[in-house]
Formats: structure tokens, sequence, C-alpha cells
């Protein structure tokens, strides 16, 4: 499997193989794409103690959406679902790794701990999985750009159908 280039995104793009809706050029970087943070979190709430994981598990069980208004505070030890702005359509031999950028993650914000992967075929927002370890809290603002994602191309082809595959809302 191969890391896209940026020459490489570009023609996949061009040819209609790959979107991502809304996108300005200087978003695509040397191997990577930048991508914003929408405008609509999810914040962990009261519920059980204890959060039982099992196939059935449901997030929205947990958490409250919330609109970010100027900026939300994540406090220390702190992690909320954020969404990406922009909608990405994958075909089915390219897979991504979405990851944070270094300028946040030196002030101690995480994008995504256990599931960077972005499956073949997908068409859909992603979902951001946003800690906060740093000492201090950390003002989320929407519009920003949080993360980007690495492409690289799959060797066969094959398309996600899995509950996530077409996400559009947390």
């Amino acid at each position: 499997m191969m890391i896209l280039t940026r020459d490489v995104i570009l023609r996949e793009i061009a040819a209609g193989r790959l979107a991502i809706e809304p996108l300005e050029p200087d978003q695509i970087g040397p191997a990577s794409i930048d991508l914003h943070l929408g405008d609509d979190i999810r914040v962990m709430e009261g519920g059980p103690a204890v959060i039982d994981l099992t196939e059935d598990a449901d997030y929205r069980t947990v958490t409250r959406l919330q609109r970010i208004d100027g900026s939300y505070v994540l406090k220390p030890g702190e992690t909320i679902h954020g969404l990406t702005r922009e909608r990405l359509r994958l075909p089915p031999d390219i897979a991504g790794w979405l990851e944070g950028r270094s300028r946040f993650a030196r002030l101690g914000l995480m994008i995504h701990v256990t599931s960077a992967f972005v499956a073949p075929g997908v068409t859909s927002r992603q979902v951001l999985e946003m800690s906060n370890v740093a000492g201090r809290p950390l003002a989320i603002h929407a519009g920003v750009r949080v993360c980007q994602i690495v492409l690289q191309r799959c060797e066969g082809s094959a398309v996600y159908t899995g509950r996530f595959a077409r996400q559009e809302a947390l």
C-alpha cells in the first residue's frame, strides 16, 4: 500500500474517483488533506455508572449533541466527539487514516486514539474522538483545521457497508 502524494490526490479528484466537499486547494498538503471541525459535537453526560461495552453499545445513550457557539472548553481528561465539516467519498481502492495536527497535539489535543481508519468506499463525514491530555483546558473552535487524512492505495478493492458507512451527523 502506498501513501498518495498531492499530485496523485489531485489526479484522483480530477478523475472524479475521490471527492472531498467542501475543499479549498490549500487544504491539500504534500501527502495529506487538512479537514475542519464542524459545528456540532457530542459531549459525555450522565448515564449509567458503568458503560457496558457490548456489540449493542451506543454512544448516543451517554452523550448529548451540542452546537459550538464561539468555542467549547475541553477540560483535562475529557473526551468529546466532533464531526468533520468535509464529506469524504473514497473509491473502493483507496483507504485513509485520520491524524491529528502537530500544532494541536503539542498542546495536548488528541484527535484519534483507536479508530483512525477510514475504510475504502465510504461516503461520509468523519467522526473525531477528541481528547484533552493537557494539564489545562483547551478551547475548541468550529471551522479550525483540526486534523488531516492520509490516503493510501489498497491492494484490491473493497467497500465498507457497516454501521457508519454513510454517517452525516453525530
